[in-house]
């Protein structure tokens, strides 16, 4: 650590309030690698995967209906990200394209933009077209009579740069996203007219935004529409952010001699989750919003909800047998299978030779765990992480969110399947994080440090490596008692880029 690292460093690492014991283990990871994670097979539907029909559905729906208003129930939407990558084949256009001398004919044929043409096609359907014409015209006086390349370049001008509606340095939830008759809607309006599904009587809504200090004030001017919302808002740390490393795995540094840390990416965000008290939490992103099929949404939104209400019912009243001592031995039996079946985790083959003592104590250890039911939808392309059964280095097999980036895709078998997944994650998750004692789950006690992941970046010009921390979804919440659920395809609606407002979720009206 001496060498490593200065007294100046180390007062500076204490000052960010980084620990000093991650950031080492950190270096131990970049120099040694991460080892990869085992896929045992793809979770598909009867294996890992419930699907239930219309008749389970309308149950699942019924209890979460009667029993939500026993708990506080609230909303978690990670929103602090700007919107950089939804305009970067915009930006690219900006850095290439010369308004004096090119035609966006040429500009198309030569790079192969067809998401620019799509763009220009649909840019009169874009819920913040009114308003960008308006700023056009105003930032150039002589608008109207530019060639047709000269206009496309300034309107592209005015949506990304700082003089105009600088949309790109903007986090995603403050952006118009829907036109509902003659008003403007952004996701974090979205996100209030889905949150009904858990309204109580007489009482406010809870919603929590993670965001980005500087816009806040943003946030707040949008809700303060919503008296019946009781919203609340935290940051990223940077007590969470993560060394980076040169190609030599030692620490970067700036031009001034500093450490270089970066955002450790949305698995920091599981600190933010922990500090909530509600006894169940629905985590969904800020992009993923519809203008279409409502219902739909809050009716798989009550199905995830009333399979996680009833599970930890019987999570609870077991844990009570066990924990009380009032457990028959004829009871262990059922518990097992709970476990196995319901909680999808399989025992070993020796837990029948166990004592039976030792088999209560074993069973109390995996049902006393925060539990997550998160949606799957079926795959059809798009990138994210997928749900899979995953072997740890004892042989134990767990149902897993697993993104590519922690597969060896250098070992063929693993390769194979990762591509063969029938279904994959769409961040539609509802969780259980207090014990059945009703105390809070400290929740960094059951992430896996080993499911980080290292990735490359450019900084000052230079290569550097960056360290990932587990993936909120992913590693961070490796350790919690694990449910999926096939959810339809209609209920992902996310927005990558400004082209996919143009898709029919987007364009029409609430039901």
């Amino acid at each position: 650590m001496e060498k490593t690292f200065s007294q100046t460093d180390l007062n500076y690492i204490s000052k960010r309030g980084n620990s000093l014991d991650k950031i080492m283990q950190q270096l131990y990871y970049f120099k040694n690698g991460i080892p990869k994670i085992n896929l045992h097979q793809s979770a598909t539907i009867g294996n890992g995967i419930l699907c239930p029909d219309a008749t389970e559905k309308s149950q699942w729906v019924t209890y979460f209906d009667q029993h939500k208003s026993r708990y506080t129930i609230q909303k978690f939407v990670p929103a602090s990200g700007a919107a950089t990558r939804m305009f970067q084949f915009l930006n690219e256009f900006l850095n290439r394209f010369n308004p004096e001398t090119d035609t966006i004919n040429s500009y198309v044929n030569k790079y192969n933009d067809t998401n620019l043409s799509v763009f220009i096609v649909g840019i009169r359907n874009f819920p913040f077209y009114t308003e960008l014409k308006e700023k056009t015209k105003k930032l150039f006086p002589d608008y109207p009579n530019y060639s047709v390349d000269k206009k496309v370049h300034a309107i592209i001008f005015t949506l990304l740069d700082k003089k105009g509606l600088d949309f790109a340095s903007k986090p995603k939830g403050i952006l118009p996203f829907h036109l509902k008759e003659d008003l403007v809607e952004t996701p974090i309006d979205e996100h209030v007219w889905e949150a009904a599904f858990f309204v109580k009587e007489n009482q406010k809504t809870k919603i929590h935004f993670t965001v980005s200090v500087e816009f806040q004030n943003d946030f707040e001017r949008i809700l303060s529409k919503y008296p019946n919302i009781e919203a609340t808002f935290s940051y990223q740390d940077q007590s969470s952010d993560t060394i980076a490393v040169d190609a030599n795995n030692t620490p970067f540094r700036l031009e001034d001699g500093s450490l270089f840390f970066r955002p450790g990416g949305h698995g920091a965000l599981i600190e933010n989750l922990n500090q909530l008290t509600s006894d169940i939490i629905f985590i969904k992103n800020i992009d993923n919003v519809s203008q279409i099929g409502i219902n739909e949404l809050i009716e798989n939104k009550k199905v995830l909800g009333g399979i996680l209400l009833h599970t930890q019912f019987h999570v609870f009243e077991y844990l009570k047998l066990l924990h009380d001592g009032n457990c028959p031995d004829d009871k262990i039996e059922e518990i097992k299978s709970f476990v196995e079946s319901t909680l999808s985790f399989p025992l070993t083959e020796d837990f029948a030779r166990f004592q039976k003592e030792y088999q209560k104590e074993y069973l109390i250890k995996i049902l006393n765990r925060p539990i997550r039911v998160c949606g799957m939808v079926r795959n059809e392309g798009e990138p994210g992480g997928g749900p899979f059964w995953v072997k740890d280095d004892k042989g134990r097999l767990s149902l897993q969110i697993v993104e590519s980036s922690q597969v060896n895709l250098s070992d063929k078998t693993q390769k194979n399947i990762l591509h063969n997944a029938t279904h994959f994650n769409p961040v539609d998750i509802v969780c259980g994080v207090k014990d059945f004692q009703g105390n809070k789950f400290d929740l960094n006690k059951f992430v896996d440090p080993e499911a980080a992941f290292i990735t490359e970046k450019t900084k000052l010009g230079k290569p550097i490596k960056a360290f990932e921390l587990p993936g909120l979804w992913n590693g961070a919440m490796a350790k919690w008692s694990t449910i999926f659920v096939e959810v339809p395809l209609s209920t992902f609606n996310p927005v990558k880029t400004v082209n996919d407002l143009l898709k029919p979720a987007h364009q029409a009206n609430h039901e």
